[in-house]
């Protein structure tokens, strides 16, 4: 069974865009892309918010 966690190979910060590509088998470029123009489009604040609650939400992987 597929989990979601944090990558602690692919990441520049906390790992969560890595694990997000890792678990939607997508490349971890493309999520960080997704992920800064969603930051961006809906304001800073609830952009950083949402990750920094995903950051703490998702266990890291190994």
């Amino acid at each position: 069974m597929k989990r979601l966690t944090r990558s602690s190979s692919e990441k520049m910060i906390a790992g969560v865009c890595g694990g997000l590509a890792h678990y939607f088998a997508l490349d971890p470029v493309l999520i960080r892309l997704i992920v800064a123009a969603a930051t961006v489009v809906t304001g800073f604040v609830p952009g950083i918010l949402a990750y920094a609650v995903a950051w703490f939400i998702m266990p890291e992987g190994v």
